[in-house]
């Protein structure tokens, strides 16, 4: 590995990063033309469907073999719980609270992750995890205040809605490890991000009018923005980083995504910040930084 390539790995891992905390901007964005998370939740999978469903009639030819049963409920269970219901809750928190916060309580989902991996493998959280947990809660408890002083209206659910879809993001990576060692992980994705569209696409028939859809152009922009640069490049970015530089220091380059949606949440929403957000925006870093430090030692040892 030159290292130019691992120059690229970074980039590619920083670009993924901003990519992802993007989105939270341009969901709030299109908020304030008065569509809602579930209309926006099938615009977003709606204009991503199509590359998705590109890779996995390539993947497919790379792999011929046909999923078994085993394999097929696997893929339904993991795409209904980690990317249909956890953007879904994702969604309708944003409605609610700031993308700052929405972010660092989406940023949580290793602390969470340790602890049901413990809980399902039965194995031991040390006092180091534990410290940068508290680290991390406490941190988010400040933000909390921060915005609470806002008077931001139904903080309290819109936080609630977030963090459920955090743990049914962890409930996916705990469970998504056996799936993508028997199927691939571009083959697993694919087929994952294909239910949950059709499962967005559902939902959107079930309880919405066709109506719901006469929408300013500016949403369908901000729609197909957060398709391509929030949810398909992004994906791709992160696996070429991980291939050229590896998934932990990918993990931990990462965490300048809650930082970059504080700043585009400042500059493009006008979102104030505070000091006590600051310091409790650091805490969370920190914290989640040393909970993934320990689980790639872990994991190497």
């Amino acid at each position: 590995m030159t290292p130019a390539d691992k120059l690229l790995g970074v980039a590619f891992a920083v670009l993924a990063a901003v990519g992802f905390s993007a989105k939270a901007i341009l969901i709030k964005l299109a908020y304030l033309d008065s569509p809602d998370a579930i209309t926006m939740l099938a615009l977003r999978m709606g204009f991503s469907l199509p590359f998705f469903i590109g890779i996995a009639v390539w993947a497919r030819r790379n792999q011929p073999e046909p999923l078994d049963a085993h394999d097929r409920m696997l893929v339904l269970a993991l795409g209904l719980i980690g990317y249909y219901l956890s953007s879904f809750l994702d969604f309708l928190g944003l409605q609610y609270i700031s993308a700052g916060l929405e972010r660092l309580i989406l940023f949580l989902y290793p602390t969470i992750t340790v602890v049901l991996s413990g809980l399902v493998y039965k194995r031991p959280i040390g006092p180091r995890v534990v410290a940068a947990m508290l680290l991390c809660y406490l941190g988010i408890g400040l933000v909390f205040l921060h915005n609470a002083e806002l008077n931001q209206e139904h903080i309290v659910l819109g936080s609630a809605l977030v963090f459920g879809g955090t743990l049914s993001y962890s409930i996916y990576l705990v469970g998504a490890g056996h799936a993508i060692a028997r199927i691939g992980t571009t083959r697993f994705t694919a087929y994952a991000m294909v239910v949950a569209s059709v499962a967005s696409f559902l939902q959107f028939a079930i309880m919405r009018p066709l109506s719901a859809l006469r929408l300013p152009l500016h949403v369908y922009q901000l729609a197909v923005e957060m398709a391509l640069f929030s949810t398909v490049l992004p994906v791709f970015l992160l696996s070429y980083a991980i291939r050229r530089i590896g998934s932990g220091s990918a993990s931990l380059i990462g965490s300048i995504g809650p930082i970059s949606t504080i700043y585009m949440a400042h500059v493009f929403l006008a979102e104030s910040i505070s000091l006590m957000q600051m310091v409790g925006s650091g805490l969370v870093l920190v914290g989640v930084i040393m909970v993934s430090v320990t689980a790639n030692r872990a994991t190497v040892g």
